[in-house]
């Protein structure tokens, strides 16, 4: 089956090698081309982020020099790899072709300038998280102590986001900042964030704010994080199943996707350590009797149904 993955960080591995390890085979890239295409992941989603303690002066930099490599070497070295520009691009991609599509790891990078957050738009990013863990001048992230909501700035983000079809990201935001993202999005997603319910843990989301994204019809991605899986030395695909099921419970068996965070994770869920093996999670979720078209779903049809339109 095909799989769309709505996250991971290779850009950033390519920029901190400044360019000595290629996308198309490096051993040290969990998604490098080899890999997903070993894995049949036909979108791959690449996150810019840029760590909170770059100083601010040089944030926009380094996003750039970030898409920098997307552009010369996974697009510009491996001809299969095609751009998702718009948002039928999905349905465009011939069966050699692997989708590539720019998101944003929060929005620290453009400071208080909501032209830098057009300028990476119009070289393609189509989904943006308004913070990572941190607080920035948007948001409160989700390790924020303060635990404060959306800023202005951060409402007149989401508002260009709902103008031009970009998808809003509540994966890292504080709780608060949440519920005002859901208030004010029209096409909120969460990128990679599994069930708080089966494991405790900050960057994962309460029932409460599930059942809002299901009823507003929105896409909750797995992350193959352990950590945010469960709280034991080696985690299984069994134990992610787990949070899949949870969400199932909930009502959201037509909005659960996937979102790995390959190259962004030191620990690995074991029979899920890189791209190539994202296929033993849908082998394993058929033996758990979910139905063909239910595992299509969470790999690819769910999200294909749900493009801003």
């Amino acid at each position: 089956m095909n799989i769309i993955d709505l996250h991971c960080d290779a850009l950033l591995r390519l920029y901190q090698t400044q360019g000595e390890i290629k996308f198309k085979d490096a051993k040290e890239l969990e998604t490098n081309k080899e890999r997903l295409k070993k894995g049949k992941v036909k979108v791959q989603a690449f996150a810019l982020f840029v760590f909170p303690e770059v100083k601010a002066e040089q944030k926009f930099q380094v996003a750039l020099d970030q898409i920098h490599y997307f552009y010369t070497d996974v697009l510009g070295n491996n001809p299969e790899m095609k751009l998702i520009k718009d948002w039928s691009d999905f349905e465009n991609l011939q069966d050699d072709e692997i989708g590539a599509l720019l998101t944003l790891e929060g929005v620290d990078a453009i400071g208080n300038d909501l032209q830098k957050l057009s300028i990476l738009y119009q070289l393609g990013v189509r989904s943006v998280g308004l913070t990572w863990n941190n607080a920035n001048l948007a948001a409160d992230g989700a390790q924020e102590k303060r635990g404060a909501g959306l800023t202005s700035f951060g409402e007149e983000i989401v508002v260009y986001n709902n103008e031009h079809k970009i998808l809003t990201d509540v994966s890292h935001l504080s709780e608060k900042a949440f519920w005002d993202v859901i208030n004010v999005a029209k096409y909120p997603i969460a990128s990679h964030s599994n069930s708080k319910a089966i494991m405790d843990h900050v960057r994962n989301l309460s029932d409460e704010q599930a059942k809002a994204m299901f009823e507003k019809d929105a896409m909750v991605h797995m992350v193959y994080c352990p950590q945010f899986v469960k709280d034991k030395e080696e985690v299984t695909i069994d134990d992610l199943i787990e949070h899949i099921e949870h969400f199932c419970s909930l009502g959201g068996e037509k909005n659960i996707g996937l979102g790995s965070d390959f190259d962004g994770i030191t620990k690995k869920i074991m029979n899920l350590e890189d791209a190539s093996m994202q296929q033993n999670l849908l082998n394993e979720l058929l033996k758990h009797n979910y139905s063909e078209e239910i595992v299509k779903g969470f790999a690819y049809e769910n999200f294909m149904r749900h493009l801003p339109k």
